[in-house]
């Protein structure tokens, strides 16, 4: 059962904008807010994007029209990047944008060391799933938290019932309710990165989810027809769980596509609005049932308009639950438009079908052969020919079409209606003014004195504007509410229409209707330059961010951290996943911490016995909770914590609080790139270490190792886990493959758990297999079929002061366990140097090793022109 919040408020509608057009498809078909990035650290780089110079004109135009404009800084900031990103939060609080949307720790505490009331929004690239993500950001400064796309209503429930025990104010909850759904969670996906050194967490994603693969089981590959885009959702279509998201307090709807067309954002922002404005006049219908019955489905022509702007198919996503069956239809990861219906017959440069959607000469269709990846026949209709029985025939141009390729029992689609593209640039085109807001107008006064006009916008901005001339005693026609509206509302060519209307004219009295309409057309002019104006938040120019770390001196676990500053002699760490492996590990000399990462958190108990029977007090075994913890997964950390380690790898902020009285060190899913990060996590989260980030190369981490040694007492090069060697996890997703194409199950309650009994990979168009594993959240994690290592950099990252290096496995036999890790610990003792180890793993490893992202050169995308 959804619980409602105490009233219903109307969320704000925020759209997409990639480009000026975008914005102006967006103001003018009601959007309340607009989201865009600027050139640098935001997630989509390949969006033309604005500059920092555009951005107070840009402010300035949405401020007039009543919109708000916030900007992406939802990227990890890189060592050495700091004081940019202080110069570009500063740019960004001047310009007075009304928020900044981010993702990186670091840059949340760069802000708010700028600024102390400049609002931040936790971007969904936090990965917040629970309560605990709110906290935290909370105390990172945040006024506003993007869930992830994987929350279902009842987790959002959840959330807003816990904040509203917590004693604390709750923060604004947004949730993305219409556009493209990633597959995994954001800001977990290093699959761009593992495969071609581009970062989705500096949005550079190369969308390896939308590309064909095959299903492998116990070394075989799965017969599964046309379904071979595996890892490619459907498209989010929240329209019809509007109801239950206003029930739930929820205050922003996003509308994701920053690369779509200003067509795109107009369409389905109108659909939108208009559905959100249907829906907020029948209060008591949403508070009675959720809004169950008030929408029953999406408007036939809604649907039309949401499929034929952009669809690669649309459902729910997460919100109704988990569906496995539902969320991946697995048949293409394109654009498809409208289903028309299935060839019957092809004959004489002609098509007869039945069509079960509006199709018109002009209209562009696709053939659908169910090989997406092949070029598919396709092109604009020429003649529409209905026949007896209900079926239609179409004709093309001549030799538009190559019929040879064109069979019966192929599916047809509509990609393109002219027609309703033209209609969606008419509702922005120009620098026409459509969509208006209201305004509520009171007018005072008496005879002899001046009117007195008063303007509100609902947004805290209020003019008063006098009558050059005092009213007068009326004999004929004096002022009355009727005539004062007809005149007043006389706002064309304005961003406004008149809302309410209070008089409060004392007789009946007089005033020319030229200096009415004159009164009128300053107030409202008045009110514009009024709106216009920057948003002055508080801007401290003069932070630099040297000295003394604020974060650390005044935190609350400064001293917990600081006996993990010592130095350490340099140490392998093995990352296992199953007790084969540990038992592997455990016989090769000079091991002195082990961690598990087990895909079964109930097998911790064993892994611990085993290592307490060595009988060895100086080794130590740390164990890992799955990376995801959402509402009532609770229970999972406390398996995990009955197992009574030594310490426990913290993933999320589920973990920092479960686990607040344990030893723990962070893992590379804090997103760890910056030493401001670092820092915030060992002082205000008692973290020994923190693992660093995986999407940085070697020059990265150097100036990261540079940085710690600068910085506040309780950082050090000596903070911080290294991975040098791993098979990287790409894709980390809820949507499981195992239970999606490996049963008939909807989710873990009914697929039978065929994860506990088949071995998966994943088949690339290369020939590459990618081994998948399942969590005991029933998340999936595609892993990179080819370890890299970072031997030939080790001696650096020594002689800058590490002291920890993770050796990661996946699948390896113990055997390839004990050889791997006693050569790096032959590197770490000087017995053999990084290139001997890097070519003797060459030869080890079947497909060979890479050296991964570490080599990549520094990538900074600037704006495309």
């Amino acid at each position: 059962m959804v619980q409602p919040t105490d009233t219903p408020r109307r969320p704000e509608i925020l759209a997409p904008a990639g480009d000026w057009e975008c914005v102006r498809a967006a103001v003018e078909n009601g959007a309340d807010a607009v989201y865009f990035g600027l050139e640098r650290f935001n997630a989509r780089m390949r969006a033309k994007n604005f500059t920092q110079a555009d951005l107070p004109a840009l402010m300035e135009f949405l401020h007039k029209r009543g919109v708000r404009g916030y900007v992406t800084f939802n990227t990890l900031v890189f060592p050495g990047e700091t004081d940019e990103a202080r110069d570009y939060a500063r740019t960004i609080i001047a310009a007075g944008a009304d928020a900044a949307i981010v993702q990186d720790v670091g840059a949340c505490k760069l802000i708010r060391e700028i600024s102390p009331d400049f609002p931040i929004h936790a971007s969904t690239q936090m990965t917040v799933t629970s309560a605990a993500g709110v906290a935290l950001a909370r105390e990172l400064g945040a006024s506003l938290v993007v869930l992830a796309r994987e929350n279902t209503l009842a987790d959002i429930a959840a959330i807003q019932a816990a904040q509203r025990a917590s004693g604390h104010a709750p923060l604004s909850l947004e949730v993305f309710v219409h556009g493209a759904l990633c597959v995994a969670y954001s800001g977990q996906c290093l699959t761009s990165e593992a495969l071609g050194g581009r970062s989705a967490n500096r949005g550079e994603c190369a969308q390896a989810c939308r590309l064909p693969y095959e299903l492998i089981c116990d070394d075989r590959k799965v017969d599964l027809g046309d379904r071979r885009y595996l890892l490619s959702p459907r498209d989010l279509a929240g329209i019809d769980v509007l109801p239950e998201l206003v029930r739930l307090g929820v205050a922003s709807l996003k509308i994701e596509g920053r690369l779509k067309s200003p067509e795109y954002v107009a369409s389905i922002t109108r659909v939108y609005r208009a559905a959100l404005d249907k829906l907020m006049k029948d209060e008591k219908c949403i508070m009675e049932n959720g809004g169950g019955d008030s929408q029953s489905g999406t408007a036939s022509h809604s649907k039309y308009e949401l499929e034929m702007t952009f669809s690669r198919g649309l459902g729910t996503g997460w919100f109704r639950g988990i569906d496995n069956q539902n969320l991946v239809h697995a048949r293409f990861g394109t654009k498809r438009g409208v289903f028309l219906g299935v060839v019957a017959r092809v004959q004489n440069e002609s098509v007869t079908l039945r069509l079960v959607a509006p199709l018109k000469p002009g209209d562009g269709v696709v053939f659908d052969a169910g090989t997406p990846e092949i070029r598919e026949e396709g092109g604009r209709v020429y003649q529409v020919d209905a026949r007896p029985g209900g079926e239609t025939t179409l004709r093309f141009g001549h030799g538009d079409i190559n019929f040879g390729r064109v069979r019966s029992g192929q599916l047809l689609w509509k990609t393109n209606d002219p027609a309703l593209d033209r209609e969606l640039r008419a509702t922005y085109d120009g620098d026409k003014i459509r969509h208006t807001r209201s305004v509520d107008a009171e007018v005072h006064g008496r005879a002899g004195v001046p009117l007195t006009l008063i303007l509100n916008d609902r947004a805290g901005h209020v003019v008063r504007e006098d009558s050059a001339v005092a009213l007068a005693p009326a004999q004929t026609q004096p002022l009355t509410e009727a005539r004062l509206r007809d005149q007043l509302g006389r706002l064309g060519g304005t961003p406004y229409n008149l809302g309410k209307l209070a008089s409060r004219l004392a007789g009946d009295v007089m005033l020319p209707m030229s200096e009415l309409n004159r009164l009128r057309r300053a107030a409202a002019e008045k009110l514009t330059a009024l709106r216009a104006a920057p948003k002055r938040w508080t801007n401290c120019a003069g932070s630099s961010g040297t000295g003394d770390s604020p974060v650390l001196n005044n935190a609350p676990n400064y001293g917990r951290v600081a006996r993990a500053t010592q130095p350490d002699a340099p140490e392998i760490i093995p990352v296992l996943r199953n007790l084969s492996q540990l038992e592997a590990a455990l016989t090769v000399p000079d091991i002195a911490t082990v961690y598990c990462e087990f895909e079964n958190p109930k097998h911790y108990r064993e892994a611990v016995a085993r290592v307490r029977d060595l009988g060895k007090p100086d080794l130590e075994i740390w164990v890992a909770p799955p990376r995801i913890t959402k509402p009532g997964e609770e229970w999972i950390l406390a398996q995990t914590r009955s197992a009574n380690a030594d310490g426990y790898i913290a993933r999320n902020a589920d973990h920092l609080r479960h686990f607040a009285d344990d030893r723990k060190r962070g893992d590379f899913s804090l997103n760890v790139a910056n030493q401001i990060a670092a820092e915030y996590f060992l002082a205000h989260h008692g973290l020994e270490r923190v693992t660093a980030s995986y999407d940085l190369n070697i020059a990265q981490l150097e100036a990261l190792l540079l940085a710690s040694n600068n910085a506040a007492p309780a950082l050090t090069p000596a903070s911080y886990d290294i991975t040098i060697h791993q098979r990287m996890p790409m894709f980390h997703m809820e949507h499981c493959v195992f239970c999606a194409f490996l049963s008939d199950g909807k989710d873990y309650r009914d697929c039978g758990r065929p994860c506990e009994k088949h071995r998966a990979r994943l088949r690339d168009r290369t020939g590459a297999e990618f081994p998948l594993k399942a969590d005991a959240g029933c998340r999936n994690t595609v892993f990179n079929n080819r370890a890299q290592t970072g031997a030939e950099y080790v001696a650096r990252l020594l002689a800058l002061g590490a002291r920890h290096f993770r050796v990661e496995f996946v699948d390896e036999t113990p055997g390839e366990v004990v050889q791997t890790l006693a050569r790096y610990r032959q590197l770490l003792r000087g017995e053999i140097d990084g290139a001997a180890l890097w070519r003797e793993l060459k030869l080890l490893n079947q497909l060979g090793v890479t050296r991964g992202q570490m080599e990549a050169a520094p990538r900074i995308l600037r704006r495309k022109n």
